[in-house]
């Protein structure tokens, strides 16, 4: 799946990588956690649970120890009964973005490591607006990762700079190092995965490991439009762009089509194993707008609204 032929040095889309009119859109976006869990701080997100911030939510019958501050005389006056009142808390989310920066993430036009950084820096985005804590790693397999956390919207220009100088070509395994990054983290709140799950190890394993965190586990499996619809033809030689294997090849359509098929049955493999372990699969095309993947694919997912 990760042999590619050999067509040169891989192109990079040149500029931000959030353009300002999808900026002004994801400033209208938040993201949704679907666990409830207990910030660190105060954020700009409002919890299922009952907190005491300045939105009144509900009744309670008081409890002896309750902090009679919150009670209220009025219902007092009316009832004779004491009842604590109760208001909407408003909390911060812990998102974490992991993405592939294996060789094979380095091909397609534009590449797919480039696609994977626009969509990062997107939902980061989305995530400064609300105050969320934004956290953004490469899977190298560096054990002695120190990925800052981004907070505030005045983090913006330091999470853009983050991602453009994230490294290339890493050749630990994803299960590798998405353990490492497992082993180091035990956060709650969202946790995306952004990756082509080109592994000849298998990419099964990892995914347990993200599943056995505990968070919201979302997988976006970014794939180059060369990828999905090859346009290649002749006697070739192959390069595995991960380990160097060779491979001599004649396409011809009968090829061309037992690929397709392979591949469908590889996204339909990976769908049915994220579906049965509560992960969110989304497959996208590097060919497919960053603005419409969020918008629309991730909206309709329950990442954003």
């Amino acid at each position: 799946m990760n042999i590619q032929a050999n067509s040169g040095p891989p192109t990079e889309t040149t500029g931000p990588l959030i353009s300002p009119a999808l900026m002004a859109k994801l400033e209208q976006m938040e993201l949704v956690s679907r666990k409830i869990f207990r910030g660190r701080m105060k954020g700009e997100r409002r919890s299922r649970r009952k907190g005491q911030s300045v939105e009144f939510a509900d009744f309670r019958n008081y409890v002896a120890g309750d902090d009679l501050r919150f009670l209220d005389w009025n219902m007092y006056a009316r009832l004779d009964k004491l009842f604590l009142k109760l208001f909407l808390e408003e909390e911060d989310l812990h998102f974490y973005t992991l993405i592939d920066v294996s060789e094979s993430m380095q091909f397609g036009t534009p590449t797919k490591l480039h696609y994977a950084k626009q969509l990062a820096a997107s939902l980061g985005y989305i995530g400064l607006c609300r105050s969320d804590r934004v956290k953004i790693e490469p899977l190298d397999g560096n054990k002695q990762n120190t990925a800052p956390v981004f907070r505030g919207r005045k983090s913006l220009w330091q999470m853009m700079s983050y991602l453009e100088d994230l490294p290339a070509g890493s050749d630990v395994s994803l299960t590798e190092a998405v353990r490492s990054f497992c082993l180091r983290n035990s956060g709650k709140g969202i946790l995306l995965l952004i990756t082509d799950l080109m592994d000849k190890s298998g990419y099964q394993d990892a995914l347990k490991y993200l599943v056995a965190q505990q968070m919201d586990v979302y997988l976006i499996h970014v794939l180059s439009q060369e990828e999905i619809d090859p346009d290649i033809t002749g006697d070739l030689k192959l390069v595995d762009c991960e380990d160097a294997d060779v491979a001599e090849i004649s396409v011809s359509q009968r090829l061309i089509d037992r690929y397709r098929a392979t591949l469908a049955s590889f996204i339909e493999e990976a769908r049915d194993f994220s579906a049965k372990r509560g992960i969110v699969y989304t497959m996208t095309s590097t060919e497919r707008s960053v603005d419409r993947l969020v918008s629309r694919y991730l909206r309709q997912r329950g990442l954003v609204r």
